[in-house]
């Protein structure tokens, strides 16, 4: 999920940095936004209604926009929409908070879930 405009830090992959090197393209860039903390973070946004997320819908908190999808689909296994969405950390947004996602002019609710979305079963 990092692009050009999301940080390894915003998308919750800060395990992949190799912060012991000495030097990297875009080091203290990141040093900085790990020490000041994220202007926003990956979350996993799981439909409660009738409704499919898709990428680049606002995600809002009351009146408040609080973020926008990047991605969303249908899920088979969970029989319901899923979508992920980088939310501002100012918003305080928490696990199992219900935000409402812009589909098409309606208003779909959904609950805030950290990724994956569903477990593993590894033996």
């Amino acid at each position: 999920m990092p692009g050009p405009d999301i940080t390894p830090l915003q998308a919750r992959c800060g395990f992949a940095v190799g912060w012991r090197k000495d030097e990297f393209w875009g080091r203290e860039a990141l040093l900085a936004e790990r020490e000041a903390g994220p202007r926003r973070r990956s979350w996993g946004l799981r439909a409660t209604g009738r409704g499919v997320p898709r990428g680049h819908m606002g995600v809002r908190r009351g009146d408040d926009v609080v973020g926008e999808t990047t991605s969303g689909t249908f899920s088979p296994t969970l029989k319901t929409g899923i979508a992920l969405a980088l939310l501002g950390t100012a918003a305080g947004v928490d696990e199992g908070d219900v935000l409402a996602v812009d589909v098409r002019g309606r208003s779909l609710e959904c609950e805030v879930v950290t990724p994956p979305f569903v477990a593993s079963k590894v033996r």
